[in-house]
């Protein structure tokens, strides 16, 4: 005889299944029934947990962003340099989604499917990287200790390029970089970012003024 779960195991079974269909088909691309099916029950039961599919699918988004990572230990932790801060919470962020990849697809869904509940979640899950990178430039520029840059772009190129490493590494499964470790790769990544900001590099002198008082 089959076992009966507890509500609350129902429950999380429930939320299991429907995070992979809907990371594989998308909200519209999934019914009810398809669910209820892969998970051998009747919708009747999904709907004694879950009064409407709008309400799974929030509530698989609420499971994943109870797992959101925390980059306080990292703060701590670090050096207190732009760089190293940087290497350490991108570092976190790739291993908790290269783990969990149906996050990345929910992520691209969301984003063809146009909601904007949902796309909302998805850019709130970068608001660390960009908020970070924003002020912290911000300060550097005021010191003149980088080039100039535009800190809401440099984010963004950041945040591009560190979501299409991840999407290349688990989800496309490229061939083109199958013999580099995801680790490596965004090691790389951050590289080339703190080099196209001039971060580390010797300040340029502004010797305009000098000249012109010369002659």
């Amino acid at each position: 005889m089959t076992k009966r779960l507890k509500a609350s195991e129902r429950r999380a079974t429930i939320l299991a299944v429907a995070k992979v269909l809907f990371s594989d088909k998308g909200y519209h691309g999934v019914s009810v029934d398809e669910i209820a099916t892969r998970l051998g029950v009747s919708p009747a039961i999904l709907y004694r947990h879950f009064p409407s599919k709008e309400v799974l699918y929030e509530a698989v988004l609420n499971e994943i962003a109870c797992k959101r990572e925390s980059y306080v230990g990292v703060v701590v932790d670090s050096d207190g340099s732009f760089d190293d801060v940087l290497r350490k919470i991108t570092r976190i962020y790739i291993d908790s989604v290269s783990r969990d990849p149906d996050y990345l697809r929910m992520e691209l869904h969301s984003a063809l499917e146009g909601s904007d509940a949902t796309r909302q979640f998805f850019e709130n899950r970068w608001k660390p990287f960009t908020d970070y990178i924003e002020f912290s430039l911000g300060e550097m520029l005021a010191r003149k200790s980088i080039a100039p840059v535009e800190p809401r772009v440099a984010a963004l190129a950041f945040q591009g390029m560190l979501r299409e490493a991840l999407y290349a590494k688990c989800i496309y499964r490229s061939s083109r970089y199958v013999d580099m470790p995801l680790p490596e790769l965004c090691e790389l990544l951050v590289d080339m970012f703190l080099q196209s900001i001039g971060y580390g590099a010797t300040p340029c002198v502004d010797t305009t003024d000098a000249t012109a008082r010369s002659d």
